[in-house]
């Protein structure tokens, strides 16, 4: 749109986008390059000119080049600054555009956050994290209950056993420190009345008297014996 169209309220233009500007930027940086080294050509075409003609006494000659070289100089100059402005634009433009489509991309990742929080409650949240750990505690619950041995030495007295062990250690520390021998058992003492057997045969010896000879003590075993339970 022109100056007075703008100015006359014509029909407004729609903004370009930013990639759309920077590579104008860009096109119009392009060619104001390819103007500079053109300029600089020129330049030094002019300097070599002035240099040729100042030798060969045409005075004249060379100041036409000189100033000529001033003027492309001086539009040199001018093209350098438009560039540092040019290049100056498309670096903001090129951050702006960064940042939109930073900003772009986080808008969607909040927009998608929001849209997965949608169906969400909190309050429900809380809700089944509270079942959740409720659950948790009755499963403990059950784990020792069923790890616990019911029923299996429940009767047995923690004070018997404990002093059964005791007697345990303390015959086990005397055989191994102090060296006490182990009690032994007690035999039973031998009668000292005769035997009912021995007894019979001492009450029909006289009768045997009688009628036979004495014999000898010392050839009778049983003799021996019934002497020797006597004495």
């Amino acid at each position: 749109m022109s100056f007075f169209g703008k100015m006359f309220g014509g029909k407004k233009e729609v903004a370009p986008t930013t990639g759309e500007a920077i590579q104008k930027l860009r096109e119009t940086e392009n060619m104001l390059i390819k103007k500079q080294e053109f300029l600089e050509s020129k330049i030094e075409e002019e300097l070599n000119t002035a240099r040729k003609n100042a030798s060969k006494n045409k005075r004249e000659l060379a100041l036409q080049a000189l100033k000529k070289k001033k003027r492309l100089e001086k539009q040199l100059q001018q093209i350098d600054g438009t560039l540092s402005t040019i290049e100056m634009q498309r670096e903001a433009l090129e951050s702006a555009n960064t940042n939109t489509a930073v900003l772009t991309t986080m808008k969607d990742a909040a927009d998608a956050l929001k849209l997965a929080h949608k169906n969400m409650d909190v309050d429900k949240v809380h809700d089944m994290m509270d079942d959740i750990a409720e659950q948790q505690d009755v499963a403990k619950e059950i784990s020792d209950a069923i790890s616990n041995p019911v029923a299996f030495g429940a009767d047995l007295d923690d004070e018997d056993l404990e002093r059964e062990l005791d007697e345990l250690e303390q015959e086990n520390f005397d055989k191994e420190i102090i060296g006490i021998p182990e009690p032994q058992p007690t035999l039973p003492e031998a009668p000292t009345d005769d035997l009912p057997e021995k007894a019979k045969e001492k009450k029909k010896a006289p009768a045997a008297t009688t009628t036979t000879a004495p014999a000898d003590p010392d050839d009778d075993p049983d003799m021996k014996q019934l002497l020797s339970w006597a004495n």
